[in-house]
């Protein structure tokens, strides 16, 4: 079967997973992204009985919007360990359905333009050795015979072979229907108003719908799950920064390893077009949330203070909007509910230069078309890693500020979450991942800046 060509899953599509509410169950899962998906999917198999309440829809928002890239390159030191597990599982999903899902090992790439760049690459190195990645460094010829035709001049370049890439609004989608026939329960515009606690303890959740019973809950909210944390007096320093991306009309092959230049990344699709996406900016809306986390996020600034462009303000209904509602009790109107899918808008100017700067890369190219263009809210951590942990709510299990790696560590971290929320060991030092790593003192050292 053909890979099915789509793009991010917008409102206007109907609900494919609906049904009535269970009255009770093992384990509600916030959130039908990747990860939480993939925790759904994993306790299912370890015996439990999960449902997965969506506000809006399967993977609508960042698991249908960001590069597809699934990469061991550049990774924190503590997230390899997960990374390659998470490798080792999607080829087992890919297997284990006959829709494809555009899973290619072809390898990721960043050029290097000076010393300084080459420098961080060589630095990162050991990490990759360590933990049996085939991660080197090419030289200048080796980047020119990867990608034919290229007029940018780089030193050379961090390659990692092995790596992989896929298409994110289908895979997503594909795992979801191997968790329902597997016993998950899916119900799509569905959104969790709050917990359900009794003694203390998670006793289940309310939604819109009505109430599920459950021992344990976990949030897999991307950028919602600071805003849902907040309104049970949890504090959590996440932020969501916007990332665009382009997708082009059908070109013809200069180079099948994802790349991350000095202009952009790109990366080849299962359609014969290129993704392209601003390289290493992004952009914060400031919020309340934004003032409350700046202590915790200065580290990050210091050490890349124009990685980030700052906006005013957030759109409205978005998590950190200045008009968006933080209290709210079972029986109201929550921001879930209003903003079904967080849909921010791609800035025309932006993607327009994406296409001019592919093709200035890549003359023989001609005019680059852009098919259309999307942008998503990543949501975000102040050193660069994610919340995987349980939270001081007896019940309630977190994993979120994936920080743009979401999709591709996803099942693996789905895996954890699931064997956390059983009370069974993880199979990873967790350390790096804490929860209260944010309220101990422990200072917020950013991830490798490869």
């Amino acid at each position: 079967m053909s890979v099915k060509h789509g793009f991010p899953i917008t409102l206007s599509q109907a609900p494919r997973h609906i049904g009535a509410l269970p009255e009770a169950v093992d384990l509600v899962v916030i959130g039908g992204g990747i990860i939480g998906i993939c925790t759904a999917l994993y306790a299912a198999r370890a015996s439990a009985k999960v449902v997965v309440l969506e506000k809006g829809l399967v993977a609508a928002e960042q698991s249908s919007r960001n590069w597809g890239w699934i990469r061991q390159q550049g990774r924190d030191p503590a997230e390899m360990p997960i990374m390659a597990e998470a490798q080792r599982l999607w080829e087992d999903l890919s297997s284990e359905t006959n829709q494809q899902i555009g899973l290619t090992q072809a390898g990721v790439t960043y050029l290097g333009y000076n010393a300084a760049a080459m420098a961080r690459y060589e630095k990162w190195l050991p990490h990759a050795t360590a933990n049996g990645v085939n991660s080197r460094i090419l030289s200048k010829a080796e980047v020119a015979q990867l990608y034919p035709g290229l007029t940018d001049q780089p030193l050379g370049a961090l390659h990692t072979a092995s790596d992989y890439r896929a298409e994110p609004w289908v895979a997503v989608s594909v795992v979801a229907d191997i968790a329902v026939r597997e016993g998950v329960q899916i119900i799509e515009h569905c959104a969790v108003r709050c917990l359900d606690i009794t003694g203390g303890k998670v006793a289940g959740v309310v939604t819109e719908k009505g109430r599920v019973a459950a021992p344990r809950v976990v949030l897999a909210g991307g950028a919602w799950s600071s805003l849902f944390l907040r309104n049970h007096g949890v504090a959590l320093p996440q932020l969501s920064v916007r990332s665009q991306v382009a997708s082009t009309e059908p070109l013809p092959d200069v180079g099948q390893s994802a790349c991350s230049s000095q202009r952009l990344a790109f990366r080849r699709r299962a359609d014969g077009g290129y993704s392209l996406a601003p390289n290493m900016t992004s952009e914060l809306f400031v919020g309340p949330d934004a003032f409350r986390a700046l202590p915790k996020f200065l580290a990050q600034l210091r050490s890349d203070p124009f990685g980030c462009r700052l906006k005013p303000a957030a759109p409205h209904g978005f998590p950190d909007a200045w008009n968006t509602k933080r209290r709210w009790s079972g029986e109201d109107e929550t921001p879930f509910e209003r903003m079904r899918i967080l849909d921010p808008k791609p800035v025309p100017r932006i993607i327009a230069k994406l296409a001019r700067d592919f093709g200035d890369m890549f003359p023989l190219l001609g005019t680059v078309r852009i098919k259309t263009a999307w942008a998503g809210m990543i949501d975000t951590m102040p050193d660069i890693v994610p919340v995987v942990d349980y939270t001081p709510i007896d019940g309630l299990i977190v994993g979120t500020g994936m920080s743009g790696h979401g999709f591709g560590i996803g099942p693996a971290m789905g895996r954890i979450l699931a064997d956390l929320a059983m009370d069974r060991p993880a199979g990873h030092n967790m350390t790096r991942f804490r929860f209260a790593r944010f309220s101990d003192g422990t200072p917020m050292v950013p991830g490798p800046d490869v």
